[in-house]
């Protein structure tokens, strides 16, 4: 079955000649971009914005990964903080990220004669609530993954199939994902969310996340890795860290990680499109 639908996604970049890669350096954005270089050579061009949102180390990945797969690769600076849409956090926050995104993506291509924006949505997150897939809909952006239904796990699948070294690099979705809906999004509150990541990452943590509500850090780890956390960190150094990157408090989700935990607060009512 996979077989079949890396030919299918294979073939969809054969069919559109040329295409702008709009490349995060996650795991589903890269598989893109590095078939599409396998399809269409100096015809396929990935892009990555960088913004607030962004961690550098992420943005250092992105880098370092394309250059690996051999695709031509390009810095956009976007300006999603500007947009008090944005800003404020509301529930379809990522509408505006990527209405910003591909604003910036739309008229870049059609410049440099790419008929095509790709991105790396997956047959996954098309069940999710992922307001921003609409947004880059309206603007003619395409996503091969979902067209073939290949779904996160086979992307990890055809990753190591293709000698992808980071295919199980574990997802890591922009910074503002790590506020309520509701709380305003500022640089600095990304910094300091971006200094605690940082802070757990150089402990060896790889699937974490760092949650801001007010002054408040909360952790997430994999449920299984808390009691080492619990017991091998250095506790008062680590909030002491936190406490220097801004924040008042740190506690930790005795729940472990989830991915899309703070979605947890739409009802049925939200409506979803």
């Amino acid at each position: 079955m996979v077989t079949e639908k890396l030919a299918a996604l294979r073939s969809l970049f054969a069919e559109m000649d040329r295409a702008l890669v709009a490349y995060s350096g996650g795991i589903d954005s890269t598989l893109v971009a590095k078939v599409a270089w396998d399809v269409l050579g100096d015809r396929a061009l990935a892009v990555t914005a960088e913004s607030p949102s962004l961690m550098p180390e992420d943005l250092e990945d992105a880098k370092v990964q394309a250059a690996e797969i051999g695709i031509p690769h390009e810095i956009v600076i976007t300006h999603e903080l500007d947009n008090p849409n944005y800003a404020s956090n509301p529930i379809n926050r990522c509408y505006f990220c990527k209405s910003e995104l591909h604003d910036t993506l739309k008229p870049l291509a059609r410049d440099r004669g790419y008929p095509y924006v790709v991105d790396g949505v997956n047959a996954d997150d098309l069940g999710d609530y992922r307001p921003g897939i609409q947004a880059a809909k309206e603007r003619g952006a395409r996503s091969p993954l979902a067209e073939v239904g290949i779904s996160k796990l086979e992307v990890r699948e055809i990753s190591k199939r293709l000698g992808l070294p980071w295919w199980d690099k574990p997802s890591q979705p922009c910074l503002s994902s790590r506020f309520p809906y509701g709380e305003t999004i500022t640089p600095k509150k990304l910094r300091r969310v971006a200094q605690g990541e940082r802070y757990l990452r150089n402990l060896g943590y790889r699937t974490l996340r760092v949650r801001s509500a007010g002054d408040t850090a909360r952790i997430e780890l994999p449920a299984e890795e808390i009691p080492r956390f619990v017991q091998a960190t250095d506790l008062p150094a680590l909030v002491a860290a936190f406490q220097a990157a801004g924040f008042l408090y740190v506690t930790l989700d005795l729940e472990g990680f989830r991915s899309g935990k703070l979605n947890q607060v739409l009802t049925a009512a939200t409506p979803i499109s």
